[in-house]
């Protein structure tokens, strides 16, 4: 028996919209893939997910894992030759599934981006290592995708250490104004 898969042909727009990118220009080079850091994680490559998007399958981009692998490190967005801010894409795809209340397909996702920006607060960029160390600690589930890291680091993904940026003291700065922030709330 065939399954028909629904198309939501006003998606495309909405995801437009709510990122302020325009999707349609995508055209499937595959350079996202080739950058991203975690896309071995992921159950579509970037581009795939915009695929998704561009097809109306609204129920497909919003449960696949990838929206909330996606740490936004904006490696995709900075090599796509036609500049479209992929990670601002992906953002829109996660405030969307949480506002309609689809459940997360990474349940432990949240933790792992924690760490992501404890490592942007420390040294101005991702250490992916350390991070995904914490995240083990963290989690408790020290061997689940044990074979991706392996693969990272075969593929030279994975500095063993981590490199900081110049300016870090104007990094901080930011983490302040973010801390402050939500202490006034």
């Amino acid at each position: 028996m065939i399954e028909l898969i629904k198309c939501d042909s006003s998606f495309r727009h909405e995801v437009n919209e709510s990122s302020g990118e325009n999707v349609g220009l995508c055209f499937h080079c595959r350079t996202c893939a080739g950058g991203c850091p975690f896309v071995e994680a992921m159950d579509h490559p970037p581009h795939g997910v915009l695929r998704l998007v561009q097809l109306g399958l609204r129920k497909e981009a919003l449960e696949c894992s990838t929206i909330w692998v996606c740490v936004a490190c904006n490696t995709c967005s900075i090599q796509c030759p036609m500049a479209i801010d992929i990670a601002a894409i992906m953002d829109a795809l996660r405030s969307m599934a949480v506002k309609e209340g689809i459940k997360i397909a990474e349940p432990d996702i949240l933790d792992f981006h924690k760490e992501v920006i404890n490592s942007i607060e420390r040294y101005g960029r991702t250490h992916k290592l350390e991070i995904m160390m914490r995240y083990k600690i963290r989690t408790r589930n020290w061997f689940q995708d044990m074979d991706i890291g392996l693969k990272m680091m075969a593929k030279r993904k994975l500095d063993l250490r981590p490199s900081r940026v110049k300016a870090i003291g104007e990094m901080a700065g930011i983490f302040v104004e973010e801390n402050e922030g939500a202490d006034h709330e």
